[in-house]
């Protein structure tokens, strides 16, 4: 080692953002990522209202949210990629640029056919919003002081998830305000977002030659959008076991196939294929899948149990699902600061994981007579576990991994996630419909189709107007489907559970992201540095 290998290393903390100055950027992106987050879940409880004031199907129904959710998944390794690439300010602003155009025009709508376009619009801004917030996290702060910021962030993303059937049903109930602002009302916080990011995030851009695999992203976002249409259609427009689903599947995998060879090829590829060959990043990425599931079929089925199980309005199902946001809030928050304090990670992931097990297996129990109170305590439970799972895992992925695949590891574990959340909420919501019909017919017999609002129809109104001998046994139908529901994905948080057990401990590195990159950048232009 020469002498002047200490000049041209970074010194810890040379030109690190003070605490002040990262919470003032954090700000910023906490808006950013909790609106684009709230877009995906905000419609849940309006989609009634909107279906009927701009004479959609039921068809359509299930697109609205379906096209935002593909948008954002199949998009969210390319902005991780670009994250590796270009100026991560830049794109954050980008994409929530990307938001508020699809928010307005959302928002502003004549008629359906605009509405999805707009929700593609809206998933592709949410896309680069939900993966690069975490990227500019780690390339601010240190992994041993992640934890401290990761708690409040997976709070955010929770609460999100959780709170948007509340607000979306208290716009719809609000007789001033209606649908429209359940789009609308984003974007004068997604502007505030740019402004404060403009204002507080100062990041080093990397400038250097580089090359976009655009046939590999192509490749990737068709493969995954295929498996991702087959698994929302699949047991509701064709059957599972069909001529559609072999056709589907068939093709999304070929398309992933060539993906994978495109990739294992490419200059710079969008998902660099050796990053699985890190333990920890494998093991994350699929503990990830098994949280999707239990996340998002979570939160989607218990707002619909309570509505057509408990018969409750729009803005109360909302109010029913705070227990679970409390859980989750309390739990990353400690948790994140326990990490940050004593520096070890994995006791939270595995606790995490456990509490998940015990609260979907007491979710498992529920029916239409469930008392508020322990329905309460179950979803806190769950929130809990998800809370101290969740945001950790993309900190022991972003722990493990160079520094200049910080974004590629981010992104891949939100894409993951993601994908296991849409393609667990479409097989989950097939499991329930069938169940659904099999006890309907199994108590009303020949009334099932009527008594039930049609295949999958989820219209409170409809239920409500029955008789009440009727309605009680349709009632009792859903809480028991859903309890089942619960039974069914408890597997998957099991699972979970013993992938988490696998990952290895690893000490928390003291350096943010950015200095890490250009200690390795010293070290790779000096052989020997350290």
């Amino acid at each position: 080692m020469t002498a002047t290998v200490p000049a041209k290393t970074p010194e810890v903390g040379a030109g690190r953002m003070s605490r002040r100055e990262v919470l003032q950027a954090l700000s910023g992106l906490m808006v950013g990522m909790f609106v684009s987050i709230l877009a995906s879940t905000v419609v849940a409880n309006a989609l009634p209202r909107i279906i009927a004031d701009l004479n959609g199907t039921q068809t359509v129904y299930t697109w609205i949210v379906t096209t935002e959710l593909l948008a954002m998944t199949a998009t969210v390794p390319l902005w991780g990629k670009m994250a590796d690439l270009y100026s991560k300010k830049l794109l954050i602003q980008l994409s929530l640029g990307l938001f508020v155009v699809g928010s307005l025009i959302a928002g502003l709508t004549p008629n359906v056919e605009v509405l999805l376009v707009s929700r593609v619009v809206q998933g592709i801004g949410a896309g680069g919003m939900t993966a690069l917030a975490t990227i500019v996290m780690a390339a601010m702060i240190p992994p041993r002081e992640l934890g401290r910021y990761a708690g409040i962030f997976g709070a955010v993303f929770g609460v999100g998830t959780i709170a948007g059937p509340l607000i979306g049903g208290v716009l719809v109930d609000t007789s001033w305000l209606g649908w429209r602002w359940c789009f609308l009302i984003g974007v004068p916080f997604t502007l505030l977002s740019i402004v404060l990011l403009q204002r507080t995030l100062h990041l080093p851009v990397t400038r250097r030659k580089v090359k976009i695999d655009w046939l590999g992203a192509l490749l990737i976002t068709s493969g995954v959008s295929t498996v991702l249409v087959w698994s929302s259609l699949a047991g509701n427009k064709f059957a599972w076991a069909s001529g559609w689903t072999a056709l589907m599947v068939g093709g999304g995998l070929v398309l992933l196939a060539l993906a994978v060879w495109v990739e294992s090829r490419a200059a710079e590829p969008i998902v660099p294929l050796d990053i699985f060959r890190n333990r920890t990043v494998s093991l994350t990425t699929v503990a990830s899948i098994l949280v999707g599931v239990a996340m998002f079929g979570g939160t989607v089925f218990l707002s619909q149990y309570f509505q057509l199980s408990l018969g409750k309005s729009p803005t109360v199902a909302g109010l029913m699902s705070l227990p679970m946001i409390l859980g989750l809030l309390v739990s990353s928050t400690v948790a994140g600061q326990l990490i940050t304090k004593y520096g070890r990670w994995k006791r939270y992931l595995v606790a995490g994981a456990a509490v998940m097990v015990a609260g979907m297996l007491l979710l498992a129990t529920i029916d239409a007579q469930t008392s508020i109170v322990l329905l309460g305590v179950y979803m806190a439970v769950l929130g809990v576990g998800v809370g101290m799972l969740m945001q950790n895992l993309v900190l022991a992925a972003q722990n493990d991994v160079p520094a200049h695949e910080l974004g590629a590891a981010t992104s891949v574990l939100t894409f993951f996630r993601s994908m296991g959340g849409t393609i667990g909420v479409s097989a989950l919501g097939a499991v329930l419909a069938n169940r659904v019909a099999t006890l309907s017919a199994e108590k009303l017999g020949p009334l099932t189709g009527g008594a039930t609002g049609g295949e999958g129809s989820t219209e409170v109104p409809d239920l409500s107007a029955l008789p009440e001998p009727v309605l009680k046994i349709v009632q009792d139908v859903y809480g028991t489907a859903t309890g089942e529901l619960f039974l069914v994905a408890t597997p998957f948080a099991v699972l979970a559970l013993v992938v988490v057990l696998f990952i290895r401990e690893k000490p928390l590195h003291t350096l943010s992201g950015d200095e890490r990159r250009a200690r390795e950048e010293a070290a790779a232009v000096v052989p020997g540095a350290h």
